[in-house]
């Protein structure tokens, strides 16, 4: 540094001493200085040289070339693989570096190159170590990494200067004491100072390498650091080596490369790590979480198809994964085949390790479930297999691809059929594991065994029925495995055996007797066997004492729901006798207090006690033991008390749904989500335990959808998995709308259908809160529920039908019944459920065709909307322009739309209308009329106007004029007031049946808490229009007399309920009825009259009134013989009314009224009935419409009044109308209403004798009351009352011929009385022996034997006796109470008895001119009991009787 300053300080020196100088001078003096500069420089070079050369350390050289540590590494803000950063080197240190090792590889006469790998391997040797006493480790510290990155720099310096040798350097590598540090040959290969495969391929002890890289990686994995101190490093070594070691060990054809031996290595490296996962796995069983469980845990992330980010070809991994595969299933295939099948059962997806799990779901998913199958199906046919492996792998798999369960019935009987064609035991017992092992999965999965084998094995066209040789083969294989088979199995095949023909039971009967001595020696009786145990349940039987108790629980449950003692109970009290006594029955009756109401349990004791399955000293001592037990809580005695499950299976269940959303949630971990929804199921077995029985084979499941019950557990159980669904559901929504969130759902549905309790629970609860929690609950909750339905209703083959009490139905259909429409809260909470069902339903297949979205959407659900959305938006109403072409799902998730705004969109929607266009998603008129009549007015959300014009809307601009395709009338006002008037009485009926499962109420609430009083008048506008367009047409003479609408429709009602003759049946004819009635008289009376017009001449025709009243009205009277008042003033306003149009109204009316006489008496009798309030109606009536005289058939009946009145007061005159019959029904009503207590005898008294045709009409009344009496449970004195006007009448008939002509009336030619039964209900026709034997041996000895003079009497009596034994025999109701519920089902014994007696007194008093008819008489008596018969019999041959009694001539 001297020579420079000195020529510093010359120059500056000159420099001020000359301030101007020439050009020529000014060059030459720089041309001076830099000569100096470049010699100093030379000199400066060449001194330090010399420096090293004295002093010199390469090794500390390659670290001290470099800048400082802290500028060579670094990451870029981003680099998520944390690449160091290696910055270019000075160039004059390059030289220096260079040169020094030039120089000391010539001083040691060794090339450059190799001086400068082996001082490069020197320090990598001295990073590489570590004290002692300190255990190996594959990671760098941060100083020795620091150095590291040094010698990175160096040596690509070197490189760079043709001054490395990456072959010497590899030879100089394995030559070490130690191989490298793990990260110091990553840092070699990712700076590609040499490659892995180059340092691999140097070195010729193969074994070596492969054990030095299978420890280090290894440990590895096994790195406990934190992220902060390298695993970030730890992890892109291990991604960048799998990456080398699978593209080397399974490379393409078109891959290869010069490197001879790196395959071999790469392959063997491989196999040792999965060999070291698997023992890992077979080791740790019992400690999951253990190190070495964590760290092959790690090892597998190499199977993650994203680790290698497209370095390695799809066709590649393939080959990795499915060799991969197969070593795991013949990993030490050290178990037997008896091994496997007495433990498999610990082998099932949920028991299996979950490292082993996790490693089979990744090698699957580049493969479908085909191509997996028949891999496993290659490895089985060719390979000594590890079964635990194989069938944990085929559970997985079964698990996480749904595919699979159809690919495994295929080959399940690829192997049946191979088996049976040669005999071959392998495929044999290949089937027999594999369906087990598909059956520990459950039902969602696969069938249970012992369904799988009685497909199987259980008929004659099964694989062994078509020889013997067949059937040999399975039942030795059979046995063979008797040795080792667990008991369930040993079950199954003893309590549902093979198919075998008759002749060769023997061989059966051998296998039976083995597998029960083997079921001995496991101390397993089948005696002991519960009656509802699964036969191939996984865990251990219970004990007797707890089987006996889980029995007793489910035979309550079937009890509850068929609503009779189960038929295994009865068979068990039969054939299972010693269980039931000593198992069953103890169970049943333990002590306990009883309820104050007898619940389930107590009304299940009652009826096997009369059935006497219960003895009746053990029911006494249950009881008194139960009363001990109440006196002893009394007492203050504590009990134990036992609670239901544990409540950590509930802390399982929290903790598998949280794993299952926080799955869902990470879209990286989307195929864990099968798996993790199979251990919650698994851990749902343990919290309610649904083993298959009786309920579980039932087609149907019962809810009690009226007020749906659920225990405190279920409770919070179904809480949990509906607020999982929910919360899942709002996870999946966040980014992504239905169509893509998987098959998540469709799996949550189908593993609770998998547990048939489970899910009954679940859906009542589903019940409880959309039907009846509803209006209470949150937007969130409404769609999470919603959704929930929706994924039910795709899932429909797997859910049962729900019997709700009336009839099966689909669960879906059952909650769309329970969604009530009637009230505006109830319509407001259906609205918002049904929009959020109908979005998401149809989102979750929004391309596809309309025929695809039918099975997303259930027609019920969308139904309520096409009710609501117009109803409540009156926007709806106005036809859109355009269709809304948004997505379905925007529609409800945008949080500025309110429900009503949403439902709007949802209406506009192009995918909703296509679907509205469906018949089958069609809203009908008769639909809207029922929606429309379940409304409460008062409560209704649309004021009375609103409502009216709403209503307006739909019938005329909706309905009426649109086509029948989509549910209209098209313009046809007779189709809509047929649909209206259907609507209304199927509504009747429906409401009727759910008023059934409440509380009895009024049958007046119906009218008055429904919309019944708006339809009404919307049917009588339309009735009055059609009467409108009828007088128009009689005007012009163009009327198509085709019968009334109104009458067609009442005949086809009818026609269709009388099918069945039961007494249901009769019930709702009587319902049917009524309600008929009470639309009848709220029609214009005109509509019960037709008017023809013949010859220019007008006039009434009531035939089908007639016919109306004849075949139904006299079944439904309220009395016997007389119409409701209602109908009956009805008919004659509306007689009076239509006469109006005839010429002369006064002449109709009267021919009106000849015509009641002959063809509808029970018009004329309930006008009897009915006339003191009648009367008036009809004068004022008249007087309004003609000033003319009323008709003198109608003044007969005021006269006839006036005459019974009169002859009440013994002031009778001659009758004033030509019709006993009608004299008869005035006289006899009004009779009833008298005050006094004058009987009828005194009346009749004071009538003309000569009248008998109205004594007998008289006496026709009065049986009819006579039977009422009977039939109905009436006060003692009205059955005396009758029985005595009975009487009364029969003295006054005693000399004419007619008395008993009342009783034969229904043979023909018996005119004018024929008439007479055309006015009796059915009922009381089949009756009339039973008035008979209650009147006639009521008479006095002296008109009894008048009685009995008639010729005729005797064979009366015979048929009304046979009617009564017929009656006895079909067990008819005659004794029926006012509420219309049976009280007895037959004629009581001793009212046969006693008509016995009579009958055999009048066959043994009856003169001998009663038995001239023989041939009458005999058939008679056909029927009879013998008694009757015998004594008829002696009395037909009185000659054969005396001969009896004649002396024997012996000559």
């Amino acid at each position: 540094m001297s020579g420079d300053t000195s020529v510093f300080s010359e120059s500056f020196s000159q420099t001020t001493t000359t301030q101007k100088r020439t050009l020529s001078a000014l060059l030459a003096a720089r041309l001076v200085k830099k000569r100096h500069q470049s010699e100093n420089e030379q000199d400066l070079q060449e001194a330090a040289i010399q420096l090293l050369n004295h002093h010199q350390n390469l090794g500390d050289l390659l670290l001290e070339v470099s800048p400082p540590p802290s500028k060579v590494l670094c990451s870029k803000e981003g680099n998520n693989c944390g690449k160091p950063e290696v910055q270019t080197l000075p160039v004059n240190g390059d030289s220096i570096l260079v040169s020094a090792l030039q120089r000391q590889a010539s001083k040691l006469g060794v090339p450059v190159s190799v001086l400068s790998a082996r001082t490069i391997v020197e320090r990598i040797w001295e990073l590489s170590m570590v004290p002692e006493g300190t255990s190996r480790s594959v990671l760098l510290t941060t100083e020795k990494r620091d150095k590291m990155a040094c010698l990175i720099l160096s040596s690509k310096n070197l490189l760079s200067h043709n001054a490395f040798s990456r072959l010497l350097f590899c030879k100089e590598i394995w030559k070490a004491e130690k191989p490298p540090v793990l990260e110091v040959v990553w840092h070699l290969h990712k700076e590609s100072i040499v490659s892995l495969e180059e340092l691999l391929e140097s070195n010729s002890k193969s074994a070596a390498e492969i054990d030095w890289l299978h420890n280090d990686l290894r440990l590895l994995c096994s790195d406990p650091r934190d992220p902060t101190q390298g695993s970030e490093v730890c992890w892109q070594i291990f991604s960048d080596f799998v990456t080398v070691l699978v593209r080397n060990a399974f490379q393409e054809s078109q891959e290869l490369s010069n490197l001879k031996r790196i395959p071999q290595v790469c392959f063997t490296v491989l196999d040792a790590m999965l060999s070291w996962v698997l023992g890992a796995v077979s080791n740790d069983k019992q400690e999951q979480e253990s190190l070495r469980v964590k760290a092959a845990t790690f090892w597998t992330h190499g199977f993650d198809v994203s680790v290698y980010r497209g370095a390695i070809s799809v066709g590649t991994l393939k080959k990795f994964f499915i060799h991969t595969l197969t070593q795991i299933l013949t990993y030490e295939p050290q178990l037997k085949v008896s091994d496997a099948i007495g433990m498999q059962s610990e082998w099932s997806f949920a028991k299996t390790c979950p490292l082993l799990t996790s490693l089979y779901r990744k090698l699957f998913v580049l493969f479908t479930a085909e191509e997996l199958m028949a891999h496993l199906q290659q490895v089985l046919e060719t390979h000594e297999v590890n079964w635990q492996n194989v069938l944990s792998c085929v559970s997985t798999l079964l698990v996480c691809q749904v595919q699979a369960q159809q690919k495994l019935k295929d080959l399940l009987t690829h192997l049946l059929t191979s088996a049976f064609e040669v005999y071959e035991l392998e495929s044999m017992i290949t089937a027999f594991l594999l369906a087990r092992q598909a059956s520990l999965e459950g039902p969602a999965v696969f069938i249970s065994y012992s369904e799988w084998f009685k497909i199987s094995f259980g008929n004659a066209s099964s694989y062994h029925g078509n020889s013997k040789k067949s059937l040999v083969f399975l039942l030795k294989f059979l046995s063979d495995l008797v040795p080792f088979e667990p008991p369930q199995y040993l079950k199954v095949h003893v309590l549902h055996p093979p198919y075998v023909p008759t002749k060769y039971r023997p061989l059966l009967l051998e296998y039976v007797s083995l597998a029960k001595t083997r079921l001995a020696d496991l101390k397993v009786s089948i005696e002991e066997m519960g009656l509802y145990e699964d036969l191939s349940a996984v865990e251990a039987a219970a004990q007797p004492r707890c089987q006996a108790e889980q029995d007793v629980e489910k035979a309550i449950v079937l009890f509850v729901n068929m609503g009779r003692i189960p038929a295994s109970v009865m068979e068990a009290s039969i054939f299972r006798r010693p269980y039931y006594m000593s198992r069953f029955l103890p169970a049943l009756l333990s002590p306990r207090v009883l309820p104050d109401k007898p619940d389930s349990q107590m009304t299940f004791i009652e009826s096997l006690k009369k059935a006497d399955k219960i003895p009746a000293s053990l029911y006494s001592t249950y009881i008194q033991a139960c009363q001990k037990e109440k006196q002893r809580q009394l007492e203050g005695v504590s009990v134990e008390m036992k609670s239901d499950k544990p409540r950590e299976p509930l802390c399982l269940l929290k903790a598998g749904l949280n794993e299952l959303t926080h799955l869902i949630s990470d879209q990286d971990k989307v195929e864990d989500v099968s798996a993790q929804i199979a251990l919650v199921s698994e851990v749902l077995k343990s919290i309610i335990n649904d083993s298959s029985g009786d309920l579980f084979k039932e087609p149907s499941i019962k809810l009690n959808v009226v007020a749906p019950k659920l225990e405190p557990l279920e409770t919070e159980v179904t809480d949990l998995i509906l607020k999982s669904f929910c919360q899942n559901l709002l996870e999946s929504s966040k980014n992504n709308p239905p169509n893509r969130h998987g098959n998540w759902a469709s799996l949550y549905v189908k593993m609770l259908c998998g547990h048939r309790l489970l899910l009954k629970i679940v859906l009542t609860r589903l019940l409880q809160l959309t039907c009846h929690q509803g209006p209470s609950l949150s937007g969130v909750h409404i769609l999470g529920l919603s959704a929930f339905v929706i994924d039910l209703h795709e899932s429909e083959r797997m859910v049962p039908l729900v019997d709700t009490g009336v009839h099966l139905v689909s669960f879906t259909e059952c909650v769309t019944q329970l969604l009530t429409c009637s009230t505006e809260e109830s319509m407001t909470f259906c609205l918002r459920f049904c929009v959020a069902a109908v979005s998401y339903g149809l989102c979750k297949l929004e391309t596809g065709s309309v025929e695809e979205m039918q099975a997303y959407v259930p027609h019920g659900i969308f139904k309520k909307l096409q009710y609501l959305i117009p109803r409540l938006a009156a926007e709806a109403r106005v036809e859109s322009v355009e269709d809304g072409a948004e997505s379905v799902w925007s529609i409800l998730s945008d949080p500025c739309l309110s429900w009503k705004s949403s439902a709007l969109a949802l209406w506009r929607h192009y995918n909703f209308r296509k679907l509205a266009k469906l018949a089958e998603f069609k809203l009908t008129f008769k639909d809207w009329v029922m929606a429309e009549l379940d409304v409460q007015p008062g409560r209704d959300a649309l004021s009375e106007s609103e409502r009216q014009e709403y209503q307006h809307w739909a019938c005329y601009q909706q309905y009426l004029q649109a086509c029948p395709d989509v549910g209209g009338c098209a313009g046809d006002l007779v189709t809509a007031c047929t649909v209206l008037i259907n609507a209304i009485l199927d509504h009747s009926q429906r409401s009727k049946t759910v008023n059934s499962m409440q509380p009895l109420g009024s049958v007046l609430c119906w009218y008055s808490n429904t919309c019944y009083t708006d339809i009404i008048c919307r049917l009588q506008e339309m009735v009055f229009d059609l009467e409108l367009m009828q007088a128009r047409a009689v005007a012009a003479g163009a009327l198509h007399e085709d019968g009334h609408f109104l009458f067609r429709l009442i005949r086809e009602r009818f026609s269709k309920i009388q099918i069945n003759q039961s007494l249901s049946s009769q019930l709702v004819q009587q319902q049917e009825l009524h309600a008929i009635t009470r639309i009848i008289t709220s029609l214009p009376p005109s509509v019960l009259l037709r008017t023809n017009l013949e010859k220019k001449k007008i006039s009434l025709n009531c035939e089908e009134f007639f016919h109306f009243v004849n075949a139904e009205q006299k079944n439904g009277c309220f009395r016997a013989c007389v119409l409701p008042y209602d109908l009956t003033v009805h008919f004659f306003r509306g007689l009076l009314s239509s006469s109006i149009a005839c010429k002369k109204p006064s002449h109709a009316v009267n021919a009106v009224f000849t015509e009641c006489y002959l063809k509808c008496p029970l018009l004329m009798s309930s006008a009897g009935f009915w006339w003191p309030k009648l009367e008036p109606v009809l004068w004022s009536q008249w007087s309004r419409l003609i000033e003319e005289p009323v008709p003198a058939e109608l003044q007969k009946m005021a006269d006839c009044q006036i005459w019974a009145r009169s002859a009440l007061c013994g002031k009778a005159g001659s009758p004033p109308s030509d019709s006993p019959f009608v004299l008869a029904a005035f006289l006899y009503f009004s009779f009833l209403r008298q005050s006094s207590n004058k009987n009828i005898g005194a009346v009749l008294g004071g009538i003309d004798e000569d009248c008998e045709q109205l004594l007998v009409f008289l006496l026709f009344f009065s049986v009819v009351d006579l039977i009422s009496s009977k039939l109905h449970h009436t006060e003692t004195m009205d059955l005396l009352r009758a029985k005595e006007c009975c009487i009364d009448i029969v003295k006054h008939l005693e000399d004419t011929g007619n008395l008993i002509i009342l009783f034969h009336v229904q043979e023909k030619g018996q005119s004018p009385y024929q008439v007479l039964y055309t006015m009796m209900p059915d009922l009381q026709i089949e009756l009339m022996p039973l008035a008979f034997y209650c009147l006639f041996p009521s008479l006095d000895q002296n008109l009894l034997s008048s009685v009995m003079k008639r010729q005729d009497f005797l064979h009366v009596a015979l048929q009304m006796y046979s009617g009564m034994v017929k009656l006895f025999l079909d067990g008819v109701d005659v004794s029926t109470s006012r509420d219309k519920q049976p009280s007895s089902k037959q004629v009581d014994s001793a009212e046969l008895m006693g008509a016995q007696q009579f009958l055999l007194q009048v066959i043994s008093q009856c003169p001998q001119e009663s038995f001239a008819y023989r041939k009458q008489l005999e058939d008679a008596c056909a029927d009879l009991d013998p008694e009757v018969k015998a004594a008829l019999t002696f009395r037909l041959n009185p000659i054969d009787n005396d001969s009896l009694y004649e002396e024997p001539d012996f000559l």
